[in-house]
């Protein structure tokens, strides 16, 4: 696991994610963000690391631009600007639902190391993307 800390963004593969967000057309940003999210919800058997470090990062790009969210990591981050998300907002919420639900090799693997940091991390992205009270205004990162 090429991780250095319990963020979104703290690991190679997240990083990764947002090198493709950015080098990618600004119409595909929206069509990769939801690919990575619902890849992760349509996992029925055992979830790959990867996979789940992505959706992760993934949802914490729409939790960024909903109240309460907090913004990108700005050096590892997307740096291109990203189209209005808020309609991945479900789909944000159930990807993290799967990845703290095993099998998750993500969960286990923070399970050995005393992940509650990042399971707390985890929970704070749930909780900025649930369901949007009426008058929420998102912003865009």
């Amino acid at each position: 696991m090429g991780t250095w800390d319990v963020g979104p963004f703290d690991n190679d593969t997240a990083a990764d994610f947002c090198g493709d967000l950015d080098e990618a057309a600004a119409g595909e940003r929206e069509g990769i963000v939801r690919g990575a999210l619902t890849r992760v919800i349509d996992t029925v058997n055992y979830l790959e690391a990867p996979e789940a470090e992505v959706a992760v990062a993934a949802a914490a790009l729409v939790a960024a631009q909903c109240p309460r969210g907090e913004p990108a990591d700005p050096v590892y981050g997307p740096e291109e600007l990203l189209p209005d998300l808020s309609g991945l907002r479900d789909l944000a919420r159930q990807a993290l639902d799967r990845v703290m639900t095993k099998p998750s090799e993500l969960m286990g693997l923070w399970g050995e190391s005393g992940g509650a940091t990042w399971r707390a991390n985890v929970r704070q992205l749930q909780s900025v993307l649930l369901p949007q009270p009426p008058g929420e205004q998102l912003s865009l990162i």
